[in-house]
């Protein structure tokens, strides 16, 4: 009754083919959509933007250009933060060093450099994996940290190694309150996100999943490990690095190389993992677990009037955040997408549930 496909026939491939088949899924997401362009920038007050929404949308584009990596293409990384990093400072130089080069033109440059960064640590993905691949991108997340933190080219030579992002302008248009900048992460993440959605779907997608499912089987019935494996890698890379230009820019305004070190990495792992490995809504959700059970941890002894000490309160932060996570990974493996999978099957089947 309430999430049924009964009366919805599709008479073309082209119908059949449609990035969302089923008319209810077509009409929420649309929905979501709409409100979070029209609804929310009337109803959330710039708290909400800085340190829940802006990070939130950020956060989840780098977690989707994970997801197409490790979950879609089974190849895992621990050298995400590392390629945020490379987004960010790229941007920068760009930025500074082509006069007039509009900043969100510098973005998709930056993403585009750290496309070329992605396939170079990509290349041991060919000979090596599992294991020992995440221990080969984890070296590439210590390389890029040593890289940007003792070549001072790429900080403009500035002696703390702190780096200031310029305006944002499009057109005269300056991104300079907190609900311009969260339309323009918006923009970004939706956008980013129908491209994930078209691209999984598509030959190279398919071409991933069967990489990551059996490598050996896949390249008998002709699928080329170094072109599925490879362009994983770069697709992936192109959306970090795009994420982490945004990070920099829209989110930071100021940083240094700390703000992409390999806690950066983790978090971004355990988003994938909780949200759902090989699913597009499972990154979004992901990004908001982590984002937001951090500060509903933080406010929670405020709220029951207890009065304990900064330090008392950030230990147990992350002895809860992280008892949290084991729990959720024993009980529900599959992720959060698993969990909004079964509630639509749910639907299909009601009022006879099982």
């Amino acid at each position: 009754m309430f999430y049924r496909e009964v009366g919805e026939f599709k008479g073309t491939y082209a119908a059949d083919q449609v990035v969302f088949p089923i008319r209810q899924d077509r009409y929420f997401v649309w929905a979501v959509v709409a409100f979070a362009f029209f609804g929310v920038p009337f109803l959330a007050n710039p708290y909400w933007f800085s340190a829940i929404l802006i990070p939130f949308l950020i956060l989840s584009l780098a977690a989707l250009g994970l997801n197409l990596l490790v979950g879609y293409c089974g190849q895992i990384s621990l050298g995400t933060g590392g390629f945020m990093a490379v987004g960010a400072y790229a941007a920068y130089n760009l930025t500074l060093r082509v006069p007039g080069l509009n900043p969100l033109v510098a973005f998709l440059f930056a993403g585009g450099i750290a496309t070329l960064v992605g396939i170079l640590f990509g290349i041991p993905s060919l000979r090596i994996k599992g294991f020992y691949l995440a221990v080969a991108t984890l070296a590439a997340q210590f390389f890029l940290d040593w890289v940007f933190s003792r070549i001072q080219w790429f900080t403009n030579y500035t002696p703390s190694g702190s780096l200031n992002s310029p305006p944002i302008t499009f057109f005269d248009f300056t991104f300079d309150t907190p609900v311009r900048k969260y339309l323009l992460c918006l923009g970004f993440a939706v956008v980013f996100a129908m491209l994930a959605r078209n691209l999984v779907r598509g030959r190279i997608g398919r071409s991933w999943m069967a990489i990551r499912d059996m490598d050996v089987a896949a390249e008998i019935i002709g699928i080329r490990p170094l072109y599925a494996k490879l362009s994983a890698f770069a697709v992936s890379s192109f959306f970090i690095g795009v994420a982490g230009a945004l990070w920099a820019f829209v989110h930071l305004g100021s940083w240094e190389p700390l703000a992409f070190d390999v806690n950066r990495s983790f978090s971004l792992l355990f988003m994938v993992i909780i949200g759902g490995l090989g699913s597009i809504l499972g990154s979004f959700l992901g990004a908001a677990f982590i984002t937001l059970l951090p500060l509903f941890l933080n406010q929670l002894p405020a709220w029951l009037g207890l009065h304990w000490s900064t330090a008392l309160i950030s230990h147990l932060e992350s002895m809860i955040f992280g008892a949290l996570i084991v729990f959720f990974l024993i009980v529900e493996p599959l992720g959060l997408a698993r969990l909004w999978r079964v509630a639509k099957e749910k639907l299909r089947l009601w009022p006879f549930p099982h």
